[in-house]
C-alpha cells in the first residue's frame, strides 16, 4: 500500500475505532457488548494460535534451555568458587588435612550426582529445637539455605534442614526416631521407607512384602516432590539383616547407614537438585571379594603315610621298627634269642 492521504486517514480511523472498542469493553465489564465477538474470534483463531504455538514452542524451549543452562552453569561455578574458598580456609595441618579429605570426598559425591551443594562446618550438636539427634551448621538464610533441604557428606545421607537462622541452620540427622526418608534398592528398584533408631541400624519397611532381599544389598534415597526435603540418588546404607517374610504387605529389614553420625565435621547442603535422577551412580564401588587360600598336599609314592601305626625305629607293639639296623631281619611278633645262650658257649670253647 502506498503512503497516500487516504491511507493515512484510514489508519487514523482504525486506531480511533480500536480505542473506542477498548473503552466500551473496559466499561462494560462482564456484560461487555464485544464479549460475543471476542468468543467468536477465539473460536475461529484459537486453532490457528495453537498450531503456531506448536511450531514455535520447540524454538522457544531451546532458547529457554540455553538461557537456563547458562544460569545453572554460573550458579555451579559460584558454588565451586565458594567450596574452593572453604578448602583454602581449612589450611594444611593434620586436623585440617583430615577435613580437607572430607571435603574432597564430598565434592566427588556431589559431582557424581550432579548436586549443587554449599559446604558447611558442624559447629554444635544437641537438642537445639527439642530433637534428640541434631547438629548445627555455620550457614543459614543469608547463604541461600531454606527449610527442608537435603544434607549429605562424602559418605552419604546426613539428614535434612529443619530450622534456618540468618547465619546458622539446624539439621535433623537420619538416625533420629522422627526421621523418615523414601528409599530405593540398588538393582531391584524396590521402594520403601527408612526410619531412624538412634545408635541402632535404620529400620526399612519395603512396600513389597515378597521382595527378594539379601544381606549386603544397598539403598539410595528415592527423592521427593520438587526435590524437597530429599533429592534422589543419595547413598543411604547397606542391608545388615532381613526379617523373615511373614506373608504381610510389607517386609522389614535393617540397614547400616554409610554415615557415622557421631563423627560429623564437614557437610554439604544441596541447594540445587540434579536435572535427572542419578540412580545408583553415586554409590561407592563394591568391595572386591577376598580370595580364599587353597592348601594342596602332595603324597610321594612309596613314602610311609603318617599315622600308619609305626614310627621310625619303634613298632606299634613297642618293639624296634624295621628302620633300626640292629634288628634287621626280625619280623614283628618274633621272639629274639636271648644273649648269652649259644653265643656264650662259643666264647668258652675258644678260650679252651
Amino acid at each position: 500500500m502506498r503512503d497516500t492521504r487516504e491511507s493515512r486517514l484510514l489508519l487514523v480511523l482504525l486506531i480511533a475505532i480500536a480505542f473506542a472498542l477498548i473503552t466500551v469493553d473496559i466499561r462494560g465489564g462482564e456484560d461487555s457488548p464485544v464479549d460475543g465477538a471476542r468468543r467468536a474470534a477465539a473460536t475461529v483463531f484459537g486453532p490457528i494460535e495453537n498450531g503456531v504455538s506448536s511450531a514455535v514452542n520447540p524454538v522457544g524451549n531451546a532458547i529457554s534451555a540455553v538461557r537456563d543452562s547458562g544460569e545453572r552453569h554460573d550458579r555451579l561455578a559460584q558454588l565451586e568458587k565458594e567450596n574452593a574458598a572453604l578448602k583454602a580456609k581449612l589450611g594444611s595441618d593434620d586436623r585440617n588435612r583430615s577435613r580437607l579429605n572430607q571435603l574432597d570426598k564430598m565434592l566427588k559425591v556431589a559431582g557424581a550426582g550432579q548436586y549443587g551443594i554449599k559446604g558447611a562446618e558442624v559447629i554444635a550438636i544437641g537438642a537445639a529445637q527439642g530433637f534428640s539427634w541434631t547438629i548445627t551448621i555455620d550457614i543459614g538464610a543469608d547463604d541461600g539455605i531454606t527449610r527442608d533441604m537435603t544434607v549429605l557428606n562424602g559418605d552419604g545421607l546426613v539428614g535434612r534442614v529443619t530450622t534456618v537462622g540468618p547465619n546458622t541452620s539446624t539439621v535433623l540427622l537420619a538416625n533420629d526416631p522422627d526421621f523418615t526418608v523414601g528409599t530405593r534398592m540398588e538393582g531391584s528398584d524396590e521402594l520403601g521407607f527408612a526410619s531412624g533408631q538412634g545408635d541402632r541400624p535404620l529400620r526399612v519397611e519395603l512396600l513389597n512384602g515378597k521382595a527378594e532381599v539379601k544381606k549386603g544389598d544397598r539403598l539410595v534415597t528415592f527423592g521427593s516432590q520438587a526435590d524437597k526435603p530429599f533429592v534422589p540418588g543419595v547413598p543411604v546404607g547397606v542391608v545388615s539383616r532381613v526379617d523373615p517374610s511373614g506373608g504381610g504387605l510389607t517386609r522389614t529389614l535393617y540397614v547400616t547407614p554409610y554415615v557415622s553420625f557421631t563423627k560429623l565435621d564437614i557437610v554439604g547442603v544441596v541447594v540445587e537438585a540434579p536435572k535427572k535422577d542419578p540412580r545408583d551412580t553415586v554409590l561407592p564401588a563394591k568391595p572386591k571379594p577376598t580370595p580364599t587360600p587353597t592348601v594342596t598336599v602332595t603324597v610321594t609314592p612309596g613314602a610311609t603315610a603318617p599315622g600308619d601305626g609305626q614310627q621310625d625305629g619303634v613298632t606299634a607293639d613297642g618293639q624296634q621298627g624295621r628302620n633300626d639296623p640292629s634288628v634287621q631281619g626280625v619280623q614283628p611278633g618274633a621272639t629274639q634269642p636271648p644273649i648269652g645262650g649259644d653265643q656264650q658257649q662259643d666264647g668258652q670253647q675258644e678260650l679252651q
